[in-house]
């Protein structure tokens, strides 16, 4: 992402004197302008700048709201109160905050399945997808975080809940909870801990998204076909304005998404539990975490033994990191692998089904569905993806991404449509 060696000279005379000793302009006309990338990508890939947006919209909220938070257990619950009722525009705020963390997991979760469809994760691009995972962690930390803030009965029993795993952890299980709580049980020393780290790690969040941004431009976009870029000036276009116009439209129409939920349905994706103030003494009668928590959830109770629940949550999340190497196929997208591509819509379902297990009691059925969708969602990382990318016989792909559009765009005309560019 260095601007040296750019061709760029800015018009403005002290623009041009600011880039001559920092090259900042000469860098932003070269990655976010002038870069290259493949013409035919989809909606689908439009969701990185979506996260780049919701990463930005948690920031600024949670920045304004801690300036109206006190983080005490004598007063956490009431703060949250003031800032709906008392501050200018709070409700309005803590709901953008607290639907955007649903949106945010969201547009995850499908940029994760996307990556996973079109081989986003092979050679040359594990690194990418490594600190993409690393994002995801961090995600998952600074939510459970921030669930635990407003200080009612989900948030204070899903703290105990979740922290009490690490017990789990032979030796040094005790002394990690006890760390973590700042004490022998959850109190004000824990709540204070989570919010010093819910709002740090944002920052830690934002500053690996920069990280991942430059790791994608070094090797530049995949695309659906899953192939190389072999002529820049055939098989690309400039980022601006076609891409920029492309994800603006996609991004009005998941803000419009999320606005429905802000005004229409805020408190749809919580727990009506959390309206009531934390009680040590009053024990939920059913204890769940934030659905993007759910599938999880559902891998951490498919097993009977703590200690092994424990290690299945944490695999579930560790075996995306070596994904790269599991892939035996030299092919990447599943556009031209037809029985890998069965297997992934099976994956689809298999979380869904994980999601809504996790939200139902362990008790019955659902203990059994947990653990055939635990059991086959493993599956297809260890055994699955190694074998099918063996074993498939991957269909033609074209020599180029230019064949492949104009191919599209010669169907289309030829179909009684107007021959059209690239998506």
């Amino acid at each position: 992402m260095s601007g040296h060696g750019s061709n760029y000279v800015p018009k403005n005379k002290v623009a041009a004197w600011v880039d001559s000793r920092l090259p900042i302009f000469s860098l932003m006309n070269d990655q976010l302008n002038a870069f290259p990338t493949p013409k035919n990508l989809n909606y689908w890939y439009t969701f990185g700048g979506i996260l780049t947006f919701m990463l930005v919209v948690q920031i600024i909220t949670g920045v304004v709201l801690v300036m109206h938070y006190t983080p005490h257990t004598d007063y956490a619950f009431a703060s949250i109160e003031h800032i709906m009722r008392d501050v200018n525009s709070g409700w309005l705020l803590r709901y953008i905050h607290m639907n955007g963390a649903s949106m945010f997991f969201i547009a995850v979760y499908i940029h994760i399945f996307r990556g996973l469809y079109y081989g986003s994760y092979k050679e040359p691009r594990e690194v990418l997808w490594i600190l993409g995972v690393v994002i995801l962690l961090l995600m998952m930390a600074t939510a459970f975080m921030g669930y635990v803030l407003p200080w009612g009965q989900m948030s204070f029993w899903g703290a105990t809940v979740i922290t009490n795993l690490f017990s789990a952890i032979p030796l040094v299980g005790e002394s990690v909870v006890t760390w973590l709580w700042g004490g022998f049980n959850v109190d004000n020393p824990t709540l204070n801990r989570f919010f010093s780290l819910h709002y740090l790690l944002p920052f830690a969040i934002a500053g690996v998204v920069v990280l991942h941004i430059w790791a994608l431009h070094v090797p530049g976009n995949n695309n659906p076909l899953g192939i190389d870029v072999k002529d820049p000036k055939q098989d690309a276009v400039p980022f601006h304005p076609y891409y920029t116009v492309k994800d603006a439209f996609a991004l009005v129409v998941f803000v419009i998404v999320f606005a429905f939920f802000v005004f229409y349905m805020p408190n749809y994706m919580g727990h009506p539990d959390n309206y009531v103030e934390a009680n040590p003494l009053v024990t939920p009668a059913h204890i769940v975490p934030e659905w993007y928590f759910l599938p999880f959830y559902a891998i951490l109770r498919a097993v009977p033994d703590k200690l092994g629940g424990v290690l299945l949550m944490f695999g579930a999340i560790a075996v995306l990191f070596i994904v790269p190497w599991l892939d035996t196929s030299k092919v990447r997208s599943a556009t031209f692998r037809p029985i890998y591509k069965q297997f992934f819509w099976l994956l689809v379902i298999d979380c869904i089904v994980l999601g809504y297990v996790g939200s139902r009691p362990a008790e019955g059925v659902w203990i059994i569905i947990g653990r055939i969708a635990t059991a086959y969602y493993f599956l297809h990382f260890l055994v699955i993806m190694p074998l099918v990318g063996l074993m498939e016989t991957p269909r033609p792909r074209p020599k180029s991404i230019a064949e492949a559009v104009l191919a599209k765009a010669k169907s289309k005309g030829e179909g009684g449509a107007a021959a059209q560019p690239a998506e």
